[in-house]
């Protein structure tokens, strides 16, 4: 019988986000520690490879399999994830005069969220490398999923979330076995109580971007968007980044697909969407030396985008240079209201992150910047019933 997956991965290399110095892929990993940066898997990817290389009949991410750093596909632990739906946004278009405004809903993943793409990658790679216990500081919604995956594969997990997280975040997590623990601040003093945690060296850190498995998930999403449009992309993707790792791997799939010679179009302007109570990323495109120094960051309605201080921040800012991209600060107090008039408008409960992408382009038209022809892609990365007592 043929295994679903047979084509194989076509993984290369991994490598330092600095300096390009090789690690072993076949070993456990986390980030460089010649740079202290990211690390990046790289992939044979031959100019004008035919796009039958695709798996068409497995209804998930693992339909790019080839482009995956998975070596066995025993190892694969899937709950089908992605291929999420991209849909025209007619009203809320018309409220701001945009002719050609699309979403793409990351709500319909396993626990309603776009952690679930990366999450299935890293736990697969866990299997892969026989580890059997992780931990990982979660805004909420990496929590969840990495609870989920880790049952289905049978490895333990331990989640560190912020106490401020709605139940619902809290629930799941416990609903799937995992462990959890509730630590007073944001993601950055999850990190320091897993980092403690784990000065034993007993847990496989799951932390953003300290691990190079997550990322290759999330950047399918990139995969699926040049699919959607015919490999024609979008003028504008705006993305809510938090950690970054969507933001990164998306422009990371376009480059892929450029090598491989399925996007010959201009690529899209990459729009990084932060709020005003947390807003590292417009901090350090500002500053990048100093700007830790007076930065204060404070709790978000939009969980997510509460990441004060990301891993993967060098990486974001080349990605907004790359692509003649922006930042946009959405104000706090606006986030609110926009999940509402997304709801009410287009019937789809939006998250506050995806909400926040809708006002950053809104603010974009107003200096010019975007104009009403351009065609746009919004990413919702998650499902708005899970913030709910955020909202309400």
């Amino acid at each position: 019988m043929k295994n679903r997956y047979e084509s194989g991965s076509l993984v290369e290399q991994l490598y330092c986000s600095k300096c390009s110095k090789a690690y072993d892929l076949k070993e456990i990993q986390t980030f460089a520690t010649c740079c202290e940066k990211p690390l990046l898997f790289s992939y044979h990817l031959e100019k004008d490879t035919s796009k039958g290389i695709l798996l068409n009949d497995i209804r998930s991410i693992w339909k790019y399999t080839p482009f995956l750093p998975i070596l066995d596909a025993k190892n694969i632990v899937s709950l089908g994830e992605g291929l999420t739906p991209i849909t025209k946004i007619e009203k809320l278009g018309k409220h701001i005069n945009q002719e050609q405004l699309y979403l793409k809903d990351e709500t319909n993943n396993p626990t309603g969220s776009f952690k679930a793409r990366g999450i299935s990658v890293a736990v697969s790679k866990l299997k892969e490398l026989g580890i059997q216990k992780c931990i990982i500081p979660t805004a909420g919604n990496a929590g969840g999923a990495l609870a989920a995956y880790c049952a289905k594969a049978g490895i333990e997990a331990t989640i560190i979330m912020p106490r401020h997280t709605p139940k619902v975040f809290k629930d799941e997590c416990e609903l799937y076995g995992a462990n959890l623990i509730l630590v007073d601040g944001l993601i950055n003093d999850c990190g320091i109580k897993a980092k403690e945690m784990n000065k034993a060296g007993d847990y496989f850190d799951m932390s953003t971007l300290k691990e190079p498995y997550r990322l290759e998930g999330k950047k399918i999403m990139g995969y699926e968007i040049a699919e959607h449009f015919n490999w024609d992309l979008p003028d504008y993707i705006f993305y809510p980044a938090g950690g970054g790792t969507g933001l990164i791997g998306i422009w990371k799939a376009f480059k892929e697909m450029i090598a491989l010679g399925w996007i010959k179009n201009k690529l899209p302007k990459m729009i990084a969407v932060q709020s005003s109570s947390c807003s590292p990323i417009q901090e350090a495109f500002n500053d990048s030396i100093h700007w830790k120094e007076n930065f204060t960051p404070t709790i978000s309605i939009a969980n997510g985008l509460a990441v004060p201080y990301p891993f993967g921040m060098d990486l974001m800012l080349n990605v907004i240079k790359e692509s003649n991209g922006a930042i946009c600060t959405i104000q706090e107090n606006k986030i609110k209201e926009n999940v509402i008039l997304f709801s009410k408008k287009e019937g789809i409960l939006i998250s506050p992150e995806g909400a926040a992408t809708f006002m950053a382009l809104d603010q974009l038209k107003t200096k010019g910047m975007v104009g009403k022809e351009d065609r746009v892609l919004l990413l919702n990365t998650g499902s708005g019933y899970k913030y709910i007592e955020n909202i309400i």
